[in-house]
């Protein structure tokens, strides 16, 4: 019996998908057994790169966030894998995928890996709440506007105001602000490009003394610390548990993932045809702006079963098991997925996704992403459990960040 090895992070959806996958490949390799190893999303980084899982080969497949494909490509960590594709190829294969899903993954002339599950971020809300007769008048008379998915940050705060229910167990929005080296990153990017803003100036160097920082995080902080109509758990929560609050019906909307308005619309869940995206709000006068993270397969360069881990990958990667695996709520990668028929009846969203993906912005790309996630962890944490300036939190937030070298090219 051989085995192929697999670390992935311990979501539940994850976890149901390959281990369909797994099954289903197995059936078909006679004498192969695929090992799946769920951890938690810092185990996995540290089991998979920092103690050299992948390297020395106690893995042969990682699931990995794209945002730490430059620090395995650096560290040697993952096969090459557009050597595979010239002997074996995967049908299809780029063409068949939308060119954001396509570009992150390639170093230079190395493939580090293929997409599995995409994003992107999107508001995502509870339609039936915005269409309720009643709430629409009162909101009518309130703002002088209709109800409607908010366009601004102005617009998302006084409508998660509005719909707050506390006392019914509904909250107007909810963060993700659990200090995990991801959403607090993603959503502070967010709040800066929404408002016109970047992250890194012309050097590639962050940068937290300019005025679009200083007004993202004093609007996070001010609405995550506002029980009354920002879901209470929201700095305990990651995207995950947060989604997972939307999904129990506790919230009305709120920035996240494409993949839990897929997941509403699952059988049997209790907001199916209940919920609906929309482009994430900006300041006014200010392009809306999403955001493409996204978890793909690589194959570890110490994988002493290279050949069949390649395999496993041309079998995930076929359009059969791209739509097979959105049953589980994971979100499909392919065009083919996107654009099938009956997908897009059975859940609505997916008929949002490429326009959504095509225009969504990445982050900076290098191996030092993982250290300056710590550093907007630390700005985010600080923010939300003292009283100190905002200015003053960015200023050591930005003296740590030069003391360390920070920097992306």
């Amino acid at each position: 019996m051989t085995t192929l090895r697999i670390a992935l992070r311990n979501y539940k959806d994850f976890e149901n998908a390959l281990g369909e996958e797994a099954q289903l490949f197995e059936q078909v390799h006679s004498g192969i057994r695929v090992e799946l190893v769920s951890v938690g999303i810092h185990e996995l980084h540290r089991l998979a790169l920092t103690e050299g899982g992948l390297s020395q080969g106690r893995f042969d497949i990682a699931l990995l966030v794209t945002d730490w494909l430059a620090e395995a490509i650096a560290a040697g960590a993952l096969e090459d894998l557009q050597l595979w594709q010239n002997r074996i190829p995967i049908p299809d294969w780029p063409r068949g995928w939308a060119s954001s899903l396509v570009r992150p993954l390639i170093f230079g002339e190395k493939l580090s890996s293929l997409p599995w599950h995409d994003g992107p971020e999107c508001l995502v809300y509870r339609s039936d709440l915005f269409a309720d007769s009643g709430r629409q008048t009162a909101h009518r008379t309130q703002f002088g506007r209709e109800l409607a998915p908010p366009v601004t940050w102005k617009q998302f705060e006084q409508t998660a105001r509005f719909l707050a229910d506390p006392a019914s167990g509904l909250y107007g929005t909810v963060f993700a602000a659990f200090p995990d080296g991801h959403n607090t990153l993603y959503d502070f990017a967010l709040q800066i490009w929404s408002r016109g803003g970047e992250l890194l100036d012309a050097a590639g160097k962050p940068q937290l003394r300019t005025p679009q920082a200083i007004a993202a995080l004093d609007y996070c902080r001010r609405i995550i610390s506002d029980n009354s109509f920002c879901h209470p758990a929201s700095a305990h929560l990651d995207s995950t548990q947060s989604g997972d609050r939307f999904l129990a019906g506790e919230v009305a909307m709120m920035v996240n993932w494409f993949g839990f308005a897929a997941r509403a619309d699952r059988e049997g869940s209790p907001l199916a045809g209940k919920v609906a995206i929309a482009p994430i709000p900006s300041q006014q006068g200010t392009a809306p702006v999403s955001l493409s993270v996204f978890w793909a397969l690589s194959i570890g360069s110490g994988s002493s079963k290279k050949e069949l881990a390649w395999e496993f990958l041309r079998f995930a990667a076929s359009p059969e098991r791209d739509l097979g695996i959105t049953r589980h709520g994971t979100v499909g990668v392919r065009l083919s997925t996107w654009r099938d028929a009956a997908l897009q009846t059975r859940i609505p969203a997916y008929s949002q996704i490429e326009s959504i993906s095509l225009g969504a912005r990445k982050l900076p790309v290098g191996p030092q992403m993982a250290a300056f996630a710590l550093v907007i962890d630390g700005v985010l944490t600080r923010a939300l459990t003292t009283a100190d300036a905002t200015v003053a939190i960015l200023e050591a937030a930005q003296f740590e960040i030069e003391s360390k070298g920070i920097g992306f090219l």
